[in-house]
């Protein structure tokens, strides 16, 4: 029989009162042994007695466990502690005007006097630290991971709280040079702790770097918080795997138990006090919400500030706007209180504090003040002012990730246009290394990524990159300067040789097959020197680029010289103001169809291609891809503003598909017309019904974006390729009741961004940001098997399309050029042409009914190529333009002069 209790003294005091009410609990609950008490309260039989013994005022942890081993009320205890504790230390006032909440900052060790509900979690954090060298903290943004280690962790390992050694840690973030801040650690045993480790991923493009600093880490005493979204890349790297195989704890959502104490218990330890409703709204709309706790940290701070008489009340939550809209709220209002030409800078601000996600949400990037000009630091301080961006000393960053997911505004910015997003990122990492290399000419940009450069709006750079920009820009044309002197000289050079080779020929017959030999080197060097030249004239001078073209092409018919003469004889359609992402032919090939970011379509007469019909969409946003039915009635077109929609030919709206969460990237017709298929940022496809325009069913399973849909030939197949590397197969024979049939995940190591089939349904193509494309036999769809592998792409492929006869396959990719091979027999494809004279990435590439080829590009035009070279030649002369002897002797010196045509 347990022993009884001894009598409570009778003298009136708080902590008689106090123990006495906690016996009384116990005695309602039935008077459970304590050593049944301890079992559920998971604190000792003998503490939890001292906790009623009215010696002394318990913990409040000890006392909450104790109400809650007792089924008591936790929120009117909380309040009874705090009011024992106050009347204790002599207290009579609160002190109001301390916030209960941080917002969207994450808890720090000052505020773990107000970091309440992740009590066990501390407690399994800190016994893994105890027990191993290596611990990952999991879990999604906003789930508290940093919270748990600085508030919860370090908090303790300050204390020397739940079974922790006291003693110093040391905390840093990875950055963009991880090794070096690592370097600047004194290597001893004090404990690490890596916060935001996925920078590693997102701000660190040195793989060599990346490596060292895991390698360094798993020798040291280390504890690291990483979001959930970047553990695909922590297991990519063998030592990591290792070390996390016992050693992870896995950050969810909070229980109703545990948001109750998150949001009650610091309202009591600062003097406020909150209604009963208002408590239960915020848990109702925030439990079982993975990354949620910044949304409801925000919104109470924002109900706190709407406070009447120290009481938060639900209607000061409404205004705030609650969970949902509290963020988008103060950030819209931060953002309006700025001038025009501040918002301008707010905006630049915010779009160089985001990391663009490849393959992951966007994520916030740390970025060193003197990144920005001086102008942006009255913005910085009024957007800190507002609690959206953190400031120290040397470095910004936006508060919490919250941010970038629930204000519209900054997530129009990062959507509208993500390439000069991410050009621009790469121009500002690249300044940086130009200055810390003491502005290295061997730093700059050159060829490419210099013209890519230049393209980007330099009102939006700073002082900084702009002379990066313009130093690169005045190395390039000395540079030229000095080939062009080099070329002059090799010319002469070229001709003395000549001479002497012909002087030589006289004697023997070595030196004449010598002199051949010199000729048709120099030929072909030519040849390939004026083809590459008329197809940078042919916009400027069409009739001499067709000239110089089938010249160079009847010098010597190099495969360079035949690309040169098919790519300039091709159709420019200009008109659009924006980049151009999509463009077919109607099936009976008189019409051609193109979709822009400008949110226009634009329908082309083949025959006369000048006037085309322009059709404003009404689309919130860039207009990412189009499809033409088969009947050639009806377009479909994929909007970032989150719907698809559907058009007569004649541009007229039939329908508008709403239903997914994201951009929708790509839509394709069924062969009966039926039915039409789109793919979403949101990670489903889904398929609707053309005559309703009403969704009959959705495709989930991707992990990451999806990027391509395409329906077989024969209607009963529809592939989606997405952004975590895979193809999946659906049986659509009922396009309501989608089947499983098969799922690609092998050959590409990237995101699969472009997938066709071929008319006759047995050979399938993808295309990839791995730089290469891929064939596969698909005649038996539950196992595709891959059989050729297409490569000379030097940027990511963003289109794959197969001639109308299936004896062609085309790529479009991001380095500008489109690449044509012969799959007369597709497990050997054969190259058959390199394609350029676009200025800008090349987006999309189809056929038409007659063999030609139509491209999209980033340059705003839309190109009609024609493969046959037979046309072409008759083409390049059917112009009344002829070259001159002067302008065939500037480009064929030494060269009889002889007319092409």
């Amino acid at each position: 029989m347990p022993r009884a209790e001894r009598p409570l003294k009778a003298d009136g005091s708080v902590l008689t009162e106090f123990a006495a009410d906690l016996r009384l609990l116990r005695e309602k609950a039935g008077s459970p042994p304590y050593r049944e008490l301890a079992i559920r309260a998971h604190f000792s039989a003998s503490t939890l007695a001292g906790a009623a013994a009215g010696q002394k005022l318990p913990t409040l942890e000890v006392t909450l466990a104790y109400v809650h081993a007792c089924d008591g009320d936790q929120d009117e205890w909380t309040q009874r502690w705090h009011a024992a504790q106050t009347e204790l230390r002599g207290d009579t006032t609160a002190v109001p005007d301390r916030t209960p909440y941080v917002g969207l900052a994450a808890f720090g060790v000052e505020e773990a006097d107000r970091f309440f509900g992740r009590d066990k979690l501390v407690r399994q954090l800190c016994a893994l630290v105890a027990a191993r060298r290596f611990t990952a903290v999991i879990g999604p943004s906003g789930s508290g991971k940093s919270s748990l280690l600085h508030a919860g962790l370090l908090h303790a390992r300050g204390t020397g709280a739940h079974g922790l050694e006291a003693g110093p840690a040391v905390v840093i973030t990875p950055g963009a040079r991880p090794a070096a801040r690592l370097a600047a650690v004194p290597d001893d045993d004090r404990l690490l702790v890596v916060d935001q480790f996925e920078e590693l991923f997102t701000l660190c493009q040195d793989k060599a770097e990346r490596a060292e600093f895991i390698e360094a880490l798993s020798r040291r005493h280390v504890v690291i918080g990483v979001r959930a979204d970047f553990y695909a890349h922590c297991a990519a790297h063998p030592v990591l795997v290792e070390v996390l195989r016992d050693g992870q704890l896995l950050v969810g959502p909070m229980t109703n138990e545990e948001l109750r104490a998150a949001i009650v218990t610091p309202a009591a330890v600062t003097g406020c006090r909150l209604e009963p409703a208002l408590v239960d709204r915020v848990i109702e709309e925030a439990v079982a919400q993975p990354g949620v706790l910044p949304l409801v940290s925000h919104a109470l701070l924002e109900t706190w500030r709407r406070r009447r008489d120290g009481m938060l009340t639900v209607v000061g939550y409404q205004l705030a706007g609650g969970i949902s809209e509290a963020i988008a709220q103060t950030a819209e209002t931060a953002y309006r209180q700025l001038s025009p030409q501040q918002q301008q800078r707010a905006r630049e601000v915010f779009v160089r504090l985001v990391a663009l996600g490849q393959g992951t949400e966007d994520t916030k990037r740390r970025i060193e003040r003197r990144e920005l000009d001086a102008e942006a630091d009255e913005v910085l301080e009024h957007l800190a002012a507002a609690r959206l961006v953190t400031l120290d000393r040397t470095s910004v960053e936006i508060t919490h990730e919250a941010l970038i997911r629930r204000w519209p505004r900054l997530r129009a910015w990062l959507d509208d246009d993500r390439e000069s997003l991410r050009r621009h990122r790469e121009l500002t990492d690249a300044t940086d290394v130009w200055e810390s290399h003491d502005r290295d000419p061997g730093s700059l940009y050159r060829g490419t990524r210099l013209a890519l450069a230049r393209d980007l709006d330099r009102s939006s750079l700073t002082a900084r990159e702009r002379t990066f920009l313009d130093a690169a820009v005045t190395a390039e044309e000395t540079e030229l300067a000095a080939a062009r002197t080099r070329s002059r000289r090799m010319r002469y050079l070229s001709a003395l040789l000549a001479v002497l080779l012909v002087i030589s020929t006289i004697a023997t017959v070595r030196a004449v097959v010598a002199e051949r030999d010199v000729t048709d080197q120099r030929n072909t060097a030519l040849s390939q020197k004026v083809a590459a030249e008329a197809v940078s004239q042919r916009q400027t001078d069409p009739g001499l680029a067709a000239q110089l073209a089938l010249a160079a092409y009847r010098l010597v018919p190099t495969p360079e010289a035949r690309d040169g003469l098919i790519s300039t004889l091709a159709t420019p359609l200009t008109g659009h103001r924006d980049y151009v992402n999509a463009a077919q032919f109607t099936p009976d090939g008189t019409r051609i169809v193109t979709a822009a970011r400008d949110r226009t379509l634009r329908v082309w007469n083949t025959a006369a291609p000048q006037k085309p019909l322009v059709i404003d969409t009404g689309h919130g946003g860039n207009i990412y891809s189009m499809a033409i039915s088969p009947d050639g009635r009806t377009i479909a077109t994929g909007s970032g503003d989150r719907t698809a929609g559907l058009w007569t030919i004649d541009g007229r709206r039939i329908a508008t598909l709403a239903g997914h969460a994201d951009a929708v990237y790509s839509v394709a017709f069924s062969r009966d017309g039926r039915t039409v298929a789109t793919g979403s940022w949101d990670r489903t496809a889904k398929l609707w019904d053309v005559a309703t325009g009403q969704e009959i069913a959705t495709l989930t399973g991707f992990e990451l974006n999806v990027k391509q849909v395409a329906f077989s030939p024969d209607g009963t197949t529809i592939a989606v390729s997405s952004d975590d590397r895979t193809v999946r197969f659906w049986d659509v024979v009922n396009p309501r009741e989608p089947v499983p049939v098969a799922r690609l995940a092998t050959g590409h190591t990237d995101m699969v961004a472009a997938i066709a089939y071929r008319p006759d349904g047995r050979t399938f193509a993808t295309g990839s940001d791995d730089r290469t494309a891929k064939l596969w036999d698909v005649h038996d769809r539950r196992a595709p098997r891959e059989i050729a592998t297409l490569q000379g792409h030097a940027e990511v492929i963003m289109s794959v399309a197969f001639s109308q006869d299936g004896r062609t396959v085309a790529t479009a990719a991001d380095d500008r050029t489109v690449r044509v091979w012969t799959v007369d027999d597709p497990a050997h494809p054969v190259p058959q042409a390199v394609l350029t004279g676009h200025n800008g990435p090349a987006q999309s590439v189809s056929f038409g009914p007659d063999g030609r080829m139509l491209t999209a590009s980033t340059d705003h035009t839309a190109e009609v190529w024609t493969l046959d070279l037979g046309w072409a030649q008759r083409q390049a002369c059917a112009s009344p333009r002829r070259i001159t002897e002067q302008e065939w002797n500037q480009r064929f010196p030494d060269v009889a002069f002889t007319s092409p045509c």
